[in-house]
């Protein structure tokens, strides 16, 4: 699943029942992740930090979906020890958990680990996460190996920027950029309109002459 791509429509079992994805996103924006396995320790903890966020996650109009080669049965016991864990968890626990025992999904949006994808007794998913707008494209993609949990802050700083940098198409956000604080103004817009634009610039000199570098907070 490259970036842009249009996520095909699935139907699927999840802890909260059937769903059929297109009528479920609706017009929301969605974090979609796998996770290796159920009962694991370090998916309990992104699932349960995840759950903690709810409200940042709704606050963006964001769903958030998650997914493992697990069956049903064993993704609901184990919302159980994800929530003893993570007593901050107030309430149900927030969000669906596809079951793909089958790994139909897993191999339609290339979740398996490529050493061990052709072994149905090895194949667990890796942590992939792709953050899907409200038109079923994919707008980001983060892969990472089972041994490493992932940052929900970084998940909700990259929602950021997507939904701002949708807002505003004459901006990007370099790197480590947090709300408020400075954005680009892309090289594609001529410095009359810049001005027109923004209240205030900052222009970067260079030793080639070239103003490309261009920066404002003037974006709320």
């Amino acid at each position: 699943m490259r970036i842009g791509a249009t996520i095909p429509n699935f139907k699927a079992d999840t802890t909260k029942g059937p769903i059929d994805f297109y009528e479920w996103l609706g017009d929301s924006w969605c974090v979609l992740f796998s996770h290796p396995a159920d009962f694991t320790p370090v998916c309990t903890t992104e699932l349960g930090r995840i759950a903690v966020h709810k409200e940042h996650f709704e606050k963006r109009n964001v769903k958030v979906l998650a997914h493992s080669v697990d069956d049903l049965k064993c993704h609901v016991d184990w919302v159980n020890d994800i929530k003893s864990y993570c007593p901050d968890i107030i309430g149900n626990f927030p969000y669906p958990i596809v079951a793909d025992p089958t790994r139909e999904l897993a191999v339609k949006f290339g979740m398996l680990d490529d050493k061990d994808k052709d072994d149905p007794e090895l194949a667990q998913t890796v942590r992939a996460l792709f953050i899907i707008s409200p038109d079923h494209r994919v707008r980001l993609t983060m892969h990472y190996p089972t041994s490493t949990g992932r940052n929900v802050d970084e998940i909700l700083r990259v929602i950021d920027s997507l939904q701002l940098t949708d807002r505003l198409k004459v901006i990007a956000t370099p790197a480590n950029w947090t709300p408020g604080t400075k954005v680009m103004i892309l090289p594609s817009v001529s410095e009359a309109d810049a001005d027109k634009m923004f209240s205030n610039i900052e222009r970067v000199s260079m030793p080639s002459g070239n103003v490309y570098v261009r920066t404002t907070t003037d974006y709320e």
